[in-house]
């Protein structure tokens, strides 16, 4: 296994940088289910706020990608069943993705709750709003 960072996988996808997107697709092809490319959480979600910073992607575009990355065999996604579930709630909730996964882990790592001063994650994300 070898690690992916943002930079490469958002050239990998975006293909706006004609001489990086050639290297990112050789080593994304040479990437096997035997030999994955490792994307982290932090990953995820730096390419998630590239995607929509950088290329405006949307709630549709962002959901579409995670979506692929998480079928593709030759990658393994950190923690991929969390990142499943939160992309399901994010899909149907709206809101910002992030703070769904955020949500999502800590239910996982047995948090009762997720306090947050985000009213768009508290109305979204399942956070509680502190006020």
């Amino acid at each position: 296994m070898i690690g992916l960072d943002t930079n490469v996988l958002v050239r990998y996808l975006a293909q706006d940088d004609v001489k990086q997107a050639a290297l990112a697709n050789a080593l994304m092809d040479s990437l096997t289910d035997a030999n994955p490319g490792f994307v982290s959480l932090v990953v995820l979600v730096e390419t998630v706020w590239v995607l929509e910073s950088r290329y405006g992607a949307n709630a549709d575009k962002i959901a579409q990608v995670l979506e692929t990355l998480l079928h593709i065999g030759s990658l393994a996604v950190d923690q991929a069943e969390t990142v499943w579930r939160s992309l399901r709630r994010f899909k149907t909730e709206g809101g910002d993705f992030s703070d769904t996964l955020i949500a999502m882990l800590a239910h996982d790592r047995g948090c009762a709750q997720t306090y947050t001063f985000d009213k768009g994650a508290a109305r979204y994300a399942g956070m509680v709003l502190l006020k």
